[in-house]
């Protein structure tokens, strides 16, 4: 059983949020969505032209007295997420015309900092019955960090593809609840704000990694912990009342988490800045030695000065296996392979590996030692005593 602090990982948790946050650590969570209650101060019940009645959002967990106390219980449940929250955190919060400016004020004022204001577009959104109004098709969602200068998690490439290779864009067209997805208790909705899916599918693929702990103060119907367990993220749930913790749980145990290997974001990688001759001061590459194509085919020598030379051809890895594919450019950090006890291993792995070694992002929070992903080979000790301070990359 894992556990943050007392409280136990990959649960729905019942009891009041606030006394639930103030269990959990400092810094300890990388993403928090909250679905607070809208306060929507309904007066009186909504009919269709009909006379079918509407079910609107009349649940006590939504009533409070006045914007007073709304704004106190805000800021109260909003302070705790601030300090529980990692400086590298995201922090999500949605909302109507009702309180998302009320929660926004109050978000600014504790300290966070707006990344996005996101509007959630409803394709199919209840209609306007009694025609007094603009037909209420959207909410707002407000994506927000704990200081300007927080290296927070966005997988801005993956969203992009995700998007027919086109910026992800702040208006989200995405359908309500409806069908199958929509949980009901003896054909009524068992809850009156449960989320689609897909919403907090694109927030949680977008700023946060496989692994993180994600945290949901109102649960609710439990959309933010299936959704957590499916992308392989740790989740941690909260909701008051009893019902609604007993439908998310079962709902959340029925759910089977995406298989490792798919959830890696392949598209985000980028390649290191080092250079090959970076590889050779440190004993990555020996000088002296043969690098080989995949294929066996082409071999060249390592000299002192990081050039390569083969078959009367002198020059960078990029220049050598360029001439002996007669191509006028090639990569040679994908051409090229050392051998390590008898093995094949890419340059571009070595490359990989320096990086994390020497050019480590090294946050306050999560210094991690270095471990060589690579079993093939151990780099020697540098013929150059530069020492192994690592630069902190910006």
């Amino acid at each position: 059983m894992e556990k943050l602090g007392v409280l136990e990982l990959n649960k729905i948790h019942q009891g009041d949020c606030i006394e639930l946050l103030k269990q959990i650590p400092d810094n300890s969570i990388d993403l928090i969505f909250a679905d607070p209650p809208y306060n929507l101060q309904l007066n009186g019940e909504l009919y269709r032209p009909n006379q079918t009645k509407v079910e609107a959002v009349n649940d006590a967990w939504d009533k409070f007295e006045s914007n007073e106390e709304y704004d106190k219980f805000t800021s109260l449940w909003m302070k705790e997420c601030y300090r529980i929250l990692k400086n590298s955190g995201s922090f999500w919060v949605i909302g109507t015309y009702h309180n998302i400016f009320r929660v926004g004020t109050i978000l600014q004022n504790i300290g966070f900092w707006v990344l996005n204001d996101i509007i959630w577009i409803k394709t199919n959104p209840m209609p306007n019955f009694k025609g007094t109004r603009f037909n209420n098709a959207h909410e707002t969602l407000i994506w927000a960090t704990k200081s300007k200068s927080s290296n927070y998690t966005f997988h801005y490439h993956s969203m992009k593809v995700m998007n027919d290779d086109l910026q992800m864009r702040s208006d989200w067209l995405i359908p309500i609840c409806q069908g199958d997805e929509r949980i009901k208790v003896n054909g009524q909705k068992a809850h009156s704000t449960q989320k689609p899916a897909e919403l907090l599918y694109r927030i949680i693929i977008s700023t946060s990694n496989p692994g993180d702990i994600v945290l949901d103060p109102f649960s609710g119907s439990g959309t933010t912990a299936a959704v957590a367990k499916r992308l392989g993220r740790k989740f941690i749930a909260f909701d008051r009342e009893e019902f609604y913790v007993r439908i998310a749980t079962e709902r959340v145990e029925k759910i089977k988490p995406i298989e490792k290997p798919l959830l890696e974001y392949k598209i985000e990688k980028r390649k290191p800045k080092v250079p090959f001759g970076n590889l050779i001061e440190k004993g990555f590459v020996k000088i002296g030695e043969f690098l080989y194509s995949k294929d066996g085919k082409f071999s060249a020598q390592v000299l002192a000065d990081a050039s390569l030379e083969g078959n009367g051809i002198v020059g960078s890895i990029h220049k050598v296996c360029a001439s002996f594919l007669k191509k006028e450019n090639h990569n040679g950090w994908t051409f090229w392979y050392v051998k390590r006890q008898n093995n094949l291993v890419s340059i571009d792995q070595l490359r990989h590996d320096y990086e994390k070694k020497y050019l480590k992002n090294e946050n306050k929070s999560d210094k991690l030692e270095f471990e060589s992903i690579n079993i093939f080979y151990e780099p020697e000790e540098s013929f150059l005593n530069y020492g192994d301070n690592g630069i902190q990359s910006v």
